[in-house]
């Protein structure tokens, strides 16, 4: 059999991820030969820029899916809520693995949990979606931008230039760095970004043999979840780095699914929820996104896009 060829970024992160689902695939076929390849994105390369100044879609992926396209590697292993919601014509999403924890973190320098803060400390976050939501709870604190990976952030927060630093718990976990968790923020407090915490395996939409190998590691309760959070930013005609954010449970037969709109100042929002079978995900995010609309999201996005 020949070996199973996967694209990943090239931060530590990315390889840890890509390396479990590697491990992942061949616990699910003894005989299977995996590589790994390393592919550099544009996210990647520009390490200082706001993600909003930069961004558009594919930030993360577009590298990959040109490998992918070119039969250069049969997979790529990305963080789920790094992919748009428009995938290239013939790549689609062959797999998605069960999920890990969807809260965003804080890290402090003095262990010091989010209301305890000084006033005027410096917290770093690279997200609309949670400095707009930060503010609501903590306008007297100072937000400012912060890009690199897992370890970088960390270091630059031990050297004094923020107070704390805001993260996804998912990341934390992979590379074993949980320990340093100061908290968790529940999802009534700060409601993650569409996918986090959860992987998607793409592919060429034909490549049969590759679907068949990685369909083994899907776990279907996550991806109800993540299919209805997508389809929800979908509908809201967002991408990775606008202030919408949602949060998909499957119970039993039931999906339980809660999104919200918020303005980057965090003084206008719009939120709600839906449950129904979660056999029906699909159809329920795009229900929940039109009903976020009703309420009065457009207005909130269309003002993200003035000059």
């Amino acid at each position: 059999m020949k070996p199973l060829i996967i694209g990943t970024r090239g931060s530590k992160l990315a390889r840890t991820q890509t390396q479990w689902v590697a491990d992942q695939l061949k616990k699910s076929h003894a005989r299977l030969n995996v590589e790994i390849k390393v592919i550099q994105t544009a996210g990647d390369r520009d390490q200082t820029a706001p993600l909003a100044a930069i961004g558009g879609k594919g930030l993360f992926t577009q590298e990959l899916d040109q490998q992918l396209i070119d039969g250069e590697i049969d997979c790529a292993v990305h963080s789920m809520k790094d992919l748009p919601t428009e995938l290239p014509e013939g790549i689609a999403i062959l797999a998605v693995p069960k999920r890990e924890q969807p809260h965003d973190a804080l890290i402090s320098r003095e262990n010091v949990r989010f209301l305890e803060l000084p006033p005027g400390a410096i917290v770093g976050t690279g997200s609309i979606r949670r400095l707009a939501q930060l503010l609501r709870i903590r306008g007297d604190l100072k937000y400012e931008d912060i890009r690199g990976n897992v370890d970088t952030r960390i270091k630059k927060l031990a050297q004094g230039l923020y107070d704390a630093v805001i993260l996804a718990a998912a990341g934390l976990r992979r590379l074993g760095m949980d320990d340093q968790i100061t908290e968790l923020f529940a999802p009534n407090v700060v409601l993650p970004a569409v996918g986090q915490g959860a992987l998607a395996v793409t592919g060429r939409q034909d490549d049969q043999t590759t679907r068949t190998l990685v369909r083994a590691i899907t776990h279907l309760n996550t991806r109800r979840a993540v299919l209805a959070e997508r389809a929800l930013l979908s509908e809201l005609g967002g991408g990775c780095h606008v202030p919408i954010a949602a949060h998909g449970q499957v119970t039993g037969r039931q999906i339980h699914l809660e999104g919200l709109v918020v303005a980057p100042d965090g003084k206008t929002s719009v939120r709600d929820r839906i449950t129904g079978p979660a056999k029906d995900a699909k159809a329920l995010g795009t229900q929940l996104g039109q009903r976020l609309l009703q309420l009065g999201a457009g207005p909130i996005l269309e003002a993200l896009h003035e000059p």
